[in-house]
């Protein structure tokens, strides 16, 4: 699938997350980041919406022009100590309501894609004591391993102090790259040894932190959160770059039924390239459109109070008939037999 995209880099299933926190910090540092963006058919107002994804080629571009702007060295420490559980969402929810801190690690591997990372956790024997959470990333963005690494591990660090206590700390940490001037703010953060130039990047961690019970446990609410992260994990279909694009710019524009020229208009492409892109990625306009329009008539047939009439013409529909009609190709049911199981 997506053959244009040759891997997948190119496949736009990465949340905004981490682009909104180093947009946020561009504000409070008065840094203009509109060139961060250029050219790569994303807004500022698209990355703050979560519904939005990119690619990892995408989210790795934006930090390569974002870095040089910034008027401190180490950001990914900035960005991952001002972290809380918060900064998670219904990750966080459902690791904080776990039984055990392993269990909330588990949760936390099981749905780390749910917050768009660009570094990859994974849990490893060290030796009988220690466990080793070690983080990978693609070749693609070796330039930018100092800046990962410091957001990584100091987000997993402030997440784990607000789960297991001010305490927490690793034993040490391994990273794969040179020393920075300012390596001795790892280890003020950390507490702990810090050291450059390693085989692998990874924290390491007492075992017997694992087995440390929260005063937080809930089971219900734990089960419900993770139903919720289940749900969000299984929406990061694989959709390539101008598919996702052509969503981004569909979405706040159904009510005006935006055409493909308008559409290729706004991506600068002629609609020949567009319509090639897209069957390159094995869709068309017409797929999209439909699909993005099934969704939201599907979040607005929840609202009662909504008139069938009135939910077709958010969707661009003059015609309450023609909407009916399209629905029901979309869905093989009526707007109204997908309405009453709600009512």
């Amino acid at each position: 699938m997506h053959r244009r995209s040759g891997d997948r880099l190119a496949i736009a299933d990465v949340p905004t997350n981490m682009l909104c926190g180093l947009l946020l910090m561009g504000r409070e540092l008065g840094v203009n980041s509109e060139s961060w963006l250029a050219g790569l058919r994303l807004s500022v107002t698209q990355l703050d919406d979560p519904r939005t994804r990119i690619s990892y080629r995408q989210a790795i571009e934006v930090i390569r022009r974002a870095l040089p702007t910034l008027p401190i060295d180490s950001v990914g420490l900035a960005m991952g100590s001002s972290q809380n559980g918060g900064n998670f969402g219904l990750l966080g929810l459902a690791m904080k309501t776990a039984r055990t801190f392993g269990d909330a690690v588990r949760i936390g591997l099981d749905y780390q894609r749910n917050l768009g990372p660009l570094m990859t956790l994974s849990l490893h024997e060290h030796d009988a004591q220690t466990l080793a959470l070690v983080a990978t990333a693609p070749e693609e963005s070796h330039d930018l391993l100092p800046f990962l690494c410091e957001e990584l591990f100091s987000s997993v660090l402030m997440l784990g102090r607000e789960l297991a206590g001010e305490r927490f700390s690793p034993l040490w940490m391994e990273l794969g790259y040179p020393a920075p001037d300012y390596a001795a703010q790892y280890a003020t953060l950390f507490r702990c040894e810090v050291r450059f130039e390693q085989a692998r990047h990874a924290v390491l961690l007492d075992r017997r932190w694992m087995d440390l019970p929260f005063a937080s446990y809930n089971p219900v609410t734990s089960q419900q959160a993770l139903a919720l992260c289940h749900g969000q994990l299984a929406s990061l279909s694989m959709r390539g770059e101008t598919t996702a694009a052509v969503e981004r710019l569909l979405r706040p524009q159904l009510r005006d039924n935006p055409q493909m020229s308008d559409v290729a208009l706004a991506l600068h492409l002629s609609e020949r390239t567009l319509r090639r892109q897209l069957a390159e990625e094995e869709t068309s306009f017409s797929e999209v459109h439909d699909r993005i329009r099934t969704e939201r008539a599907l979040e607005l047939l929840q609202d009662p109070e909504l008139g069938i009439a009135a939910i077709g013409n958010q969707l661009g529909f003059n015609d309450a008939r023609e909407f009916r009609r399209a629905f029901k190709r979309w869905t093989g049911q009526t707007p109204s037999q997908t309405r009453r199981p709600l009512a």
